[in-house]
């Protein structure tokens, strides 16, 4: 096993020129480019034993701020949520597992949700339960029709 070296250094600057390296301009155009990865695969990807995946989070939010895009980057976050939970779509009958799988979705969402946008989220959560997409939709970006509807692009 090796030794995760994430927080030695200025783990900022190494985060910055890993993405430079890979041709990207900023963090969001480097996760943009890969909307269905999990926060730790775009972390391996950066750096398999000096990036973490709260880390690539972390400067995602900060730019997200800088630019007044949060409310796509919660949207963002819920599209990887629902990719590694419901790999297959949203499931056609919400049975014991699989209202466990779309609970643990909401719930990680939920948990990497800027608390400005926290309201929001619960209230998105809660209408995607109460009405449920149609069988089998998965959201492949931010800026799915569904998802917008949800959480529209006003900043909190």
């Amino acid at each position: 096993m090796s030794k995760d070296r994430s927080w030695e250094g200025n783990w900022k600057v190494r985060l910055y020129e890993r993405v430079r390296e890979l041709g990207y301009d900023s963090l969001t155009a480097f996760a943009d480019a890969r909307p269905t990865a999990s926060l730790v695969a775009l972390a391996e990807e950066l750096g398999p034993d000096d990036v973490a995946g709260v880390q690539v989070f972390s400067g995602l939010v900060a730019e997200a701020e800088r630019n007044h895009q949060v409310t796509r980057l919660v949207r963002g976050q819920l599209v990887r949520e629902l990719c590694a939970c419901l790999p297959n779509g949203w499931p056609a009958v919400l049975d014991d597992a699989n209202r466990f799988k779309v609970a643990k979705a909401l719930g990680l969402w939920s948990s990497f949700t800027p608390t400005t946008h926290e309201e929001r989220v619960r209230r998105a959560g809660d209408a995607l339960l109460a009405t449920p997409p149609s069988p089998g939709w998965r959201p492949l970006g931010p800026d799915d029709e569904l998802l917008r509807t949800l959480l529209p692009d006003e900043e909190a």
